[in-house]
């Protein structure tokens, strides 16, 4: 465990931003002292390292704090991104370098304005900030897992993964199975209840999810068995086909 003022001399972040930091959830301390004293461990730390990390990055603090908050965020995929990031913005500085070289040794005869352009990184940016999720669904599901202890969502995800192998067992049938289909009403049911409410389009951009984030798509074939993310996604589709008017009714 390491106090307040350490961690500000190990990262130079001050003790006063170290604070605002845990007014505002972003970084609560692992627990406080009797006398009041904030002490932090290590995964407190990997916590800021992300930070400042996407701090660096120029990312608001609001949407700091949903992307680490969120139910789906990986740290390594991140990380990644991260990277990405940095080397967009290197790429971007090193370009400008050129563009002032170019002007310190030719002149100026065309104003040119390309090198000042950031529009790869932002777009970059905007979809990290997307993918990890600023939406209805993300606020409902804060909401609901304010209400559980870490024993009781990680219970919850076990029954989840538990009705994805469940569909891992019809994948001999038809996606459009009366079964298969029945079943789905049952994870749309499941995530309603324990996270958000679970639309038919929600369903269905899941499903995408599903496959395309390997670290679902692992981990459902995990449960379910080979091929069980891809069936999913083609049971969600159908589903959400044909339950979309209804969905629509609810909505109003």
């Amino acid at each position: 465990m390491k106090t307040v003022n350490e961690i500000s001399k190990l990262t130079g972040v001050s003790v006063r931003t170290l604070h605002y930091y845990d007014a505002i959830g972003l970084l609560h301390p692992t627990e406080t002292t009797g006398a009041g004293y904030r002490l932090y461990d290590d995964t407190a730390l990997c916590r800021l390292q992300n930070i400042l990390m996407f701090r660096e990055l120029q990312f608001p603090l609001k949407e700091i704090k949903k992307i680490l908050d969120s139910p789906v965020f990986d740290p390594k995929e991140a990380l990644s991104q991260q990277i990405h990031l940095l080397e967009l913005q290197k790429k971007h500085i090193e370009e400008l370098i050129a563009f002032a070289r170019e002007i310190k040794e030719k002149g100026v005869r065309t104003m040119n304005f390309e090198a000042f352009s950031k529009n790869e990184m932002e777009q970059y940016a905007r979809e990290v900030t997307e993918k990890w999720g600023a939406t209805k669904a993300y606020e409902e599901y804060q909401e609901k897992a304010k209400q559980k202890s870490s024993e009781e969502f990680e219970e919850t995800g076990k029954k989840l993964m538990g009705i994805f192998a469940e569909i891992g067992k019809m994948k001999d049938l038809s996606p459009a199975d009366a079964a298969v289909q029945e079943k789905i009403g049952t994870l749309q049911a499941f995530i309603t209840d324990n996270y958000y409410r679970c639309t038919p389009e929600i369903l269905k951009s899941l499903g995408e999810m599903y496959v395309e984030d390997e670290r679902f798509r692992r981990n459902i074939d995990k449960a379910g068995g080979e091929g069980t993310a891809t069936f999913v996604r083609q049971a969600l589709r159908i589903y959400a086909a044909n339950n979309t008017d209804v969905g629509s009714r609810n909505e109003q």
